[in-house]
């Protein structure tokens, strides 16, 4: 990768009316391999994985109103700085996906005890006449004091941040070309932010399958223990369910549960689904939220599909959403 080329002439920035100099702004340009959307997407559709990417120096990222990319919604990022754990509560200030610009105001946090305010704008354009972006980072801040340094280490994390990031979208890229080659073989995975604990939302599928359909009545009709004991590696279970309208049965033996990451494992071996594909694994696992309540439920689905023919299992995907989201309105009505 280039050399990043680091702007950190400050004074040159610094409005000559602020004698104080407590006014600044630091850019930088940092290559990458990645395509622009991608990596702004990253920003703009899904900074809870940013922490995948990066994660010596992103812990989390968890939404705290609004939805992810939308102006106004507010964002929590837990992160390690200069050594240190750190928390920063930003407001999305502007998005412009045509432009891949995406500009974030840190309104509480430990920013805010050097500086008045603080914004970051990230814009990725794709290099002109060949493949990889690059991206402008722009910090603009005012300092509460002299004595507060300008934010040229924050500026490194930055870039550091943006080449984890590169290599972790170059790396899915890798994963999908292995994937499908041949096509029939595939990967689909979603996550669900729900209001209930892990503990809870995994016991539901390792304990208690068979009060999934309380829960949500209209897709799961019911789930009966054919051998073994629930929740127990090599266990069948039998369900019924009604997916794109039609009601359907799937028979799945449990592969694996590792209750200390909340994650259960089902391959299903009969049923509805055995009749387009060869094979079909479902793994739940569930995440407890940092620095506040509530859980991200990851679903991941693998498969190989009997021909070209067959569709991957989008719609099956969304039916996991669906049941997750009334999952969780049935545990919180519990408590």
């Amino acid at each position: 990768m280039a050399d990043v080329a680091t702007k950190t002439s400050v004074e040159d920035e610094v409005k000559k009316t602020e004698p104080s100099s407590l006014l600044g702004k630091l850019e930088t340009d940092v290559e990458i391999k990645a395509s622009a959307d991608k990596f702004h997407h990253m920003f703009a559709g899904k900074p809870h994985h940013v922490s995948k990417a990066s994660p010596g120096n992103i812990q989390s990222c968890d939404l705290h109103e609004g939805d992810w990319g939308t102006v106004g919604s507010i964002i929590f990022w837990n992160y390690v700085h200069d050594g240190e754990a750190k928390v920063a509560k930003e407001r999305i200030e502007a998005v412009e996906p045509e432009k891949n610009l995406i500009t974030f105001r840190v309104i509480d946090g430990d920013l805010m005890k050097e500086y008045k305010s603080f914004l970051l704008t990230i814009q990725v354009t794709p290099k002109p006449g060949g493949p990889g972006s690059i991206v402008h980072w722009h910090l603009e801040y005012e300092k509460i004091s002299d004595e507060v340094a300008h934010p040229e280490t924050l500026l490194q994390f930055c870039v550091e941040v943006s080449k984890e990031i590169d290599e972790h979208l170059l790396a899915e890229e890798e994963e999908v070309k292995t994937t499908e080659t041949p096509s029939l073989v595939g990967k689909l995975e979603t996550d669900v932010e729900i209001k209930a604990s892990a503990e809870k939302f995994h016991h539901m599928f390792a304990g208690k399958p068979h009060h999934v359909s309380k829960a949500s009545p209209g897709n799961i009709q019911g789930c009966d223990l054919h051998e073994g004991d629930w929740g127990k590696v090599g266990s069948i279970i039998f369900w019924n369910y009604v997916h794109d309208g039609e009601a359907k049965v799937a028979k799945e033996r449990i592969e694996a549960v590792e209750p200390d990451k909340n994650l259960i494992t089902f391959r299903v071996i009969d049923g509805d689904l055995m009749k387009e594909y060869k094979s079909f694994l479902l793994t739940i696992q569930v995440t407890p939220k940092h620095g506040g309540p509530g859980s991200i439920v990851h679903w991941h689905l693998e498969y190989e599909k009997i021909s070209e023919e067959v569709a991957h299992p989008e719609t099956l995907l969304q039916f996991c959403v669906e049941v997750s989201k009334e999952i969780d309105e049935h545990l919180l009505a519990e408590e």
